[in-house]
């Protein structure tokens, strides 16, 4: 009978063209952005990837494999335990002073992610301060609505970067009562970037706390790369801020900076922090040794690139919704048209795009959202847009049966978190 049950929604989810099929890729250091796959005839073949979060490359920086591959010689392949049972090593401590100062914050706590971290932090917040009040953009990622789910707090959903919503919103409750607004600084499915300098001041005239999640502006914006608090010079004003180490970084795992106080309270009544095996030695002594890089390196190469990127789409015709961050977005509405593009762009040009579906996006609404890297050269732009062009405004069919055999994975409220 459960059985049943569950192939009834699975075909129902396939049905509506949201099924979630996964292209097995063979990432190569060497060749990045271009990576090997084989379809369904059996045959390697090669693609040039055009979805990944690995803005920067790092994950194939040779000093930053040196440094995983050096730790992992010395200390093992695992930590062997929570925090508080030997989990916690000298890597751990370096990296949060690490991930504290290029924040400017008096603290930082890791988490095996970034997802972990927001659902760990909103709810153990939410538990403990009586009578707390959420305030969340309506564009807000699944481990914020998650977080907030898990626990029975009162909560508003202000209009996307709305602040005259979130004003009235915030006028209806009373001032001496615990209040947090949560938002991302670049939200990843429109590439739209949140007003920070008027949350913030919303923020000290309601009397409330703010909670920011930059895990897609970590290491790309601001005079060190901290992210857009770090460009607007906001740093201060904020009290508690996400970010990944898995996005630009290149490694894995996520973080939360805030106060000393803070910072204590979510160590010590987090669940998700207490009961999880911390990170690999390894992993955190890499991430330290990117951070160190990205904090050197040219903070100009990204945007140029993406200019280049939305030239060759203007001059192929190819429309895209502008905004002010890194992410394009190519809009491709209906599910099984999205999935069809995607589809044949891999297997007549060599692109590898992620149809992004619902309930990532409204339906309706469905999209490629393109992610150039600091690897991605002029030829591999030029050859986007001329297959974007060819195929979104050919009339040729996609093969379904090719569609369902190739596997996509169309994220899911991505972002991996």
């Amino acid at each position: 009978m459960y059985k049943k049950l569950l192939e009834e929604k699975l075909l129902q989810l396939k049905q509506e063209g949201h099924y979630r099929y996964f292209l097995e890729v063979n990432k190569s250091v060497q060749h990045f952005p271009h990576f090997y796959y084989t379809n369904v005839q059996g045959e390697q073949r090669a693609a040039v990837n055009w979805c990944s979060n690995d803005y920067l490359c790092m994950s194939t920086h040779e000093a930053v494999i040196g440094k995983l591959s050096h730790t992992t010689y010395k200390s093992g392949t695992g930590s062997g335990g929570t925090r508080n049972i030997s989990g916690t090593t000298i890597y751990h401590r370096e990296l949060e002073a690490t991930l504290s100062a290029w924040h400017g914050k008096e603290a930082a706590l890791l988490f095996n992610g970034a997802y972990q971290a927001n659902v760990t932090t909103l709810q153990t917040l939410a538990r403990n301060i009586n009578d707390l009040v959420f305030f969340s953009d309506q564009e807000n990622h699944a481990s914020i609505i998650e977080g907030m789910r898990g626990c029975k707090n009162k909560k508003f959903v202000f209009r996307h970067n709305d602040m005259a919503h979130l004003r009235d919103c915030l006028q209806s409750v009373p001032y001496h009562q615990p209040k947090i607004i949560v938002f991302e600084s670049v939200y990843s499915m429109s590439g739209s970037i949140a007003p920070v300098q008027e949350i913030v001041q919303l923020a000290a005239e309601f009397n409330a706390m703010t909670y920011v999640d930059e895990v897609h502006a970590v290491g790309l914006y601001g005079k060190n790369g901290a992210g857009i608090f770090e460009r607007e010079q906001l740093q201060e004003k904020i009290d508690i801020l996400n970010g990944t180490l898995s996005k630009a970084i290149g490694v894995f795992g996520g973080y939360i900076t805030a106060s000393k106080t803070i910072i204590d309270f979510v160590r010590s009544f987090g669940n998700g922090f207490i009961f999880t095996t911390s990170l690999p030695p390894a992993i955190c002594s890499a991430a330290r040794k990117s951070i160190e890089l990205i904090q050197a390196g040219d903070r100009q190469v990204l945007p140029q690139k993406v200019e280049q990127l939305r030239t060759a789409l203007r001059q192929a015709g190819v429309e895209y919704r502008e905004n002010p961050s890194h992410i394009t977005i190519v809009p491709v509405p209906g599910a099984e048209h999205c999935r069809s593009v995607a589809s044949r762009l891999l297997l007549e040009q060599g692109v590898y795009l992620q149809p992004i579906n619902f309930p990532t996006v409204p339906r309706g609404e469905e999209c490629l959202r393109i992610i150039i890297t600091g690897r991605h050269q002029l030829k591999h732009i030029h050859h986007l847009a001329h297959s974007l062009k060819k195929i979104i405004h050919g009339d040729h069919q996609a093969d379904r049966q090719g569609i369902q055999a190739l596997a996509f994975a169309d994220g899911a409220g991505e972002t991996e978190n």
